[in-house]
């Protein structure tokens, strides 16, 4: 998604993509106002502890942090929501938390946010929670918090979502290998049947749970991990057609920080180039992406034109710290 001066140029046997972004004048902020997208994922409370390290402990060589400040966040599938909505969309969030103080917190931000929520509660369920301890900008540790939901209030998750469905234009599953999306290949068959496309950023090797979604949006290493290595674009071409004509999957974004994107669909390749910004926090910068190309196609523009928009989005918002949003006047103005 960037391109830092060093970077090499895609090899010319990629193709360009050629077509600039859609301009505010094409999208405007009405469009997007009619958007409805529906999250399906795991979510999590990201916590930030600041603070300054002036010395190092006596118990171990280790820094000592004089914690200042602290600041939550909304994490993972709750992120992508309110991506979604701060570029002027509606969205709704179905997921499932516990019945402890991250998941009170985690409710008290998505009603600050602006994202419906449709939650389940689990009373044995840890929320989840990554809480990061940064001393001048820098992250020193990352400690996680979390399980898995019960299988009963998944079942219940799965009823919710044939109730929202006709509410939506599109289907995003977020997945972040909690739990959250134990039924999520039904789903995709649900939606299929409905008429509504389904976006999915996947997690883990098991890509058959998402058979027939619409687009797909891995990392590179994600993508190695199911197709395994590349040698050349042609061979990460073949190895891409190959995955897709197995799982029905109508397209496959790939985001390939400092070299951009590629778009692998029937109608051929696309490669956007990276958006030349400094890079201060890549955190969060795949929930911009998926949530941009959502609502986007929930707006009616085309993959393409979605796809150059995400592409603008991910530069934008890897030069915020830690799990940001990217607003429609920073994305057009």
């Amino acid at each position: 998604m960037l391109n830092p001066p060093n970077s090499q140029p895609m090899p010319e046997s990629m193709t360009e993509a050629t077509v600039s972004a859609p301009t505010a004048a094409a999208v405007p902020r009405a469009r997007l106002a009619g958007a409805r997208v529906l999250v399906v994922g795991d979510v999590m409370l990201d916590r930030y502890w600041f603070g300054d390290v002036n010395r190092i402990s006596p118990e171990a060589p280790v820094p000592v942090v004089h914690v200042q400040k602290q600041e939550d966040r909304l994490g993972g599938a709750a992120n992508v929501a309110r991506n979604a909505v701060a570029l002027g969309a509606q969205a709704g969030l179905l997921c499932v938390v516990g019945h402890d103080e991250p998941g009170e917190r985690i409710i008290t931000l998505l009603d600050e946010s602006g994202v419906v929520p449709h939650l389940e509660r689990d009373p044995d369920l840890l929320t989840t929670i990554k809480l990061r301890v940064l001393s001048r900008q820098q992250q020193l540790l990352r400690v996680d918090f979390e399980n898995t939901p019960a299988h009963e209030v998944l079942l219940a998750s799965l009823a919710r979502f044939d109730e929202l469905l006709p509410a939506h234009d599109v289907i995003l599953m977020s997945d972040y290998a909690k739990g959250g999306l134990t039924h999520v290949t039904k789903m995709i068959a649900k939606a299929h049947a409905a008429g509504k496309p389904v976006l999915v950023d996947p997690k883990g090797d098991d890509w058959e749970r998402y058979r027939g979604a619409t687009l797909i949006t891995p990392n590179r290493a994600e993508l190695r991990e199911v197709v395994g290595q590349w040698k050349s674009e042609e061979d990460l071409t073949a190895r891409v057609t190959k995955l897709r004509a197995e799982l029905e999957f109508k397209a496959l974004l790939l985001t390939r920080s400092e070299e951009g994107m590629t778009l692998f669909s029937d109608d051929g390749i696309l490669h956007a180039s990276a958006v030349a910004r400094e890079v201060y926090d890549v955190s969060g910068a795949g929930d911009t992406v998926i949530a941009t190309l959502a609502v986007m196609l929930g707006a009616g523009l085309s993959l393409v034109d979605a796809v150059a928009l995400a592409n603008r989005a991910a530069g934008i918002v890897v030069g915020k710290l830690g799990t940001a949003t990217v607003n429609y006047d920073e994305l057009f103005l």
